[in-house]
């Protein structure tokens, strides 16, 4: 759980300060009259933070989750890091679209504790969902944390395959899509 809520943190907080800091300095200014569109400043900003995550995550569970703290790994590896591209998709749009809705640092920072708190408390990881009022428990599936827990303990503690898992891949692709296309 601690990966997941790390995961989400570390990526929309790189991704819009980015985006702010940018902004802050002119150079997004500078890149908006350059011959590249708004689709590809966006998407080298998620493949940049993207990438620096996925490689973080994986120094994580290999180094700390399995060869210090010797936590079995049931499922595919392979399998869980898809999951975490699709879902680094879906953090850094909202990265990018609350960086590009906050006009400060500062609100950007009253965004994220609004934001990450709440992805983080609903999303099964800290408190089970069966446990919420069944309207959260309603509204939590169009949360794509919540996806990510779920598809994680499938993988991780069952051993699950893609055919256990492609509806919440599929959840958290639609709703980083999403994110992705307004934030432009």
């Amino acid at each position: 759980v601690a990966i997941i809520n790390q995961i989400t943190l570390l990526t929309i907080v790189l991704t819009g300060a980015a985006v702010i800091r940018e902004r802050e300095h002119g150079t997004l200014e500078h890149l908006l009259v350059m011959p590249l569109t708004s689709f590809e400043i966006a998407i080298a900003k998620v493949w940049a933070n993207g990438l620096v995550i996925l490689v973080a995550t994986g120094a994580s569970l290999f180094l700390v989750v399995q060869m210090a703290l010797k936590v079995p790994f049931v499922g595919s590896h392979l399998l869980w890091f898809v999951g975490v591209v699709l879902y680094l998709f879906f953090a850094t749009a909202l990265g990018l679209y609350l960086g590009t809705v906050s006009r400060s640092m500062a609100q950007f920072a009253l965004l994220i504790i609004l934001v990450v708190v709440a992805l983080q408390m609903l999303s099964g990881g800290s408190t089970p969902v069966e446990s919420m009022p069944e309207w959260l428990q309603y509204l939590t599936f169009l949360l794509p944390s919540r996806h990510f827990v779920s598809f994680s303990q499938v993988i991780i503690y069952r051993g699950g395959g893609i055919r256990a898992v492609w509806p919440q891949f599929l959840m958290i692709g639609a709703v980083g899509l999403g994110c992705f296309v307004y934030s432009l």
